[in-house]
């Protein structure tokens, strides 16, 4: 079995010319969706901490889903925020009668894991479509529900495909280390064996469930 550490281009190279089983690491087109009940304040800073704690790794955050009913209210706040932190942003159509100056999102921003201080931003009517929006374009590494509500988070956790999924916390502490697990060999984005960070001990398959309230990685 191959564990391929390296960039995009590497990867690919030997899931396609491998003749053994190969365990994906390190592509991360990770989400954040914040929920019409979400509490904002903390929304913020958990955003903030996805996205530009360290814009270079997978689990960065490389897009942002905002539920219609709080978007007029919120998504001046928090691009505002973004912008401030010298990230580019691009919106759908939603967000950008919303915020004017933002650049337009095109589909094939909705698949890109920019590994840089860029974020792709879309309004959304429910968390149905945040889960189909995710599922579709995500690449089944870290992503994150903001949510009051206990009965939508645990719907999230279980329904979008990812080898982890968070509640009220930042996708950055998708690590070996912040996970206990000591070294790791690499992140897996698909079902065979490790679904996480990956040490020797835990070359199983593992959904993992990080439940939060704010926290944010120093």
């Amino acid at each position: 079995m191959l564990i391929p550490r390296g960039g995009a281009d590497l990867i690919k190279t030997v899931v396609e010319t491998s003749r053994i089983p190969v365990i994906e690491t390190g592509t991360g087109n990770c989400h954040v969706y914040v929920e019409e009940d979400a509490d904002l304040e903390k929304a913020t800073p958990i955003v903030i901490n996805a996205k530009c704690q360290r814009p270079g790794t997978c689990n960065a955050a490389e897009k942002l889903l905002v539920h219609t009913k709080i978007a007029e209210r919120y998504l001046p706040i928090v691009i505002a925020a973004l912008k401030k932190e010298g990230v580019e942003v691009r919106g759908d159509e939603e967000t950008r009668k919303i915020v004017p100056d933002v650049k337009a999102a095109t589909e094939q921003d909705w698949y890109t894991e920019y590994l840089d201080l860029i974020m792709g931003v879309k309004v959304v009517k429910d968390l149905d479509e945040a889960i189909v929006h995710i599922n579709k374009y995500g690449t089944k590494h870290s992503d994150a529900i903001l949510t009051t509500d206990f009965d939508k988070a645990m719907r999230f956790i279980r329904e979008v495909d990812s080898a982890a999924v968070y509640w009220n916390a930042s996708t950055r502490f998708t690590d070996g280390n912040q996970f206990g697990l000591g070294a790791e060999m690499g992140i897996s984005t698909q079902k065979l064996h490790a679904r996480g960070p990956m040490s020797v001990q835990h070359l199983t398959t593992t959904k993992y469930v990080i439940l939060g309230s704010g926290q944010i990685r120093k």
